[in-house]
């Protein structure tokens, strides 16, 4: 496991926009950023997840997050503008993005994966991901230290069998996280850099791994130091790096 720890305070004032913020690791890291001080955007396309993880960051009376039900399968182009406009207006500026949002897709040789089901997973994965970047960035740059994180996979560092588009978008999850970094590089405050949170007990993780026992894996807030450390000032300077959070 990743060794950091994080002070109660690192990320107070902090904006964070999290992708997928409803369940899983996504809500794991909405609350733990929450909790050390940061108002953190919930985004998701449940809006009842959403509500749930919303209500609890409230009721541990940590900063009132904000609740912005999106879907990252059928956005149009405009309504990423429309969403960075609306975080403007209300925040001013984004200090973090945590790329968590995606699909696995069938598992299956690539022979006979479809194409409507290998662009699907492309479009949420991948598209998606590069639609919010760009339109966020802005935002970040007016930050004085903004972080952007991206949810890869081992199987989006060398490819195995069956993992089909997912592992394939994983790569580009990669490739986009490498891409950005070398040219925030010297060029502003941003960074960006990658997590492969490993294999943790989420929905996810059953739908890829049916026979696993859940309970062999870590729960989301076990993986959380290498989040935190992350998205706050102790990872300044660090850009365009893959970490494990296991």
């Amino acid at each position: 496991m990743f060794q950091y720890s994080a002070r109660p305070d690192l990320l107070k004032d902090r904006v964070i926009l999290v992708t997928g913020a409803g369940r899983g690791i996504g809500a794991a890291a909405a609350k733990t950023f929450a909790a050390h001080g940061a108002t953190v955007l919930l985004l998701g396309k449940t809006e009842a997840n959403l509500t749930q993880v919303y209500d609890e960051i409230e009721a541990a009376g940590h900063p009132r997050p904000a609740l912005i039900p999106f879907n990252l399968e059928t956005a149009l182009p405009h309504q990423y503008d429309e969403l960075a406009a609306m975080v403007e207006n209300e925040f001013g500026r984004l200090d973090g993005l945590l790329h968590n949002a995606s699909i696995i897709g069938p598992r299956t040789p690539l022979e006979q994966l479809s194409g409507d089901n290998f662009m699907r997973v492309m479009h949420v994965n991948v598209n998606a991901m590069f639609m919010l970047t760009s339109t966020m960035l802005p935002l970040l740059k007016l930050s004085q230290d903004a972080s952007v994180v991206f949810t890869s996979s081992s199987v989006g560092r060398k490819g195995r069998a069956y993992w089909g588009a997912y592992g394939v978008s994983k790569f580009a999850t990669e490739g986009l996280m490498q891409t950005l970094a070398d040219e925030l590089e010297g060029t502003s405050a941003a960074r960006a850099n990658s997590i492969n949170p490993g294999a943790t007990r989420t929905d996810m993780r059953a739908q890829a791994y049916p026979g696993e026992k859940p309970t062999n894996n870590p729960l989301p807030e076990e993986i959380m130091p290498i989040y935190l450390y992350l998205m706050g000032p102790d990872s300044l300077g660090v850009n365009g790096q893959a970490f494990d959070a296991q």
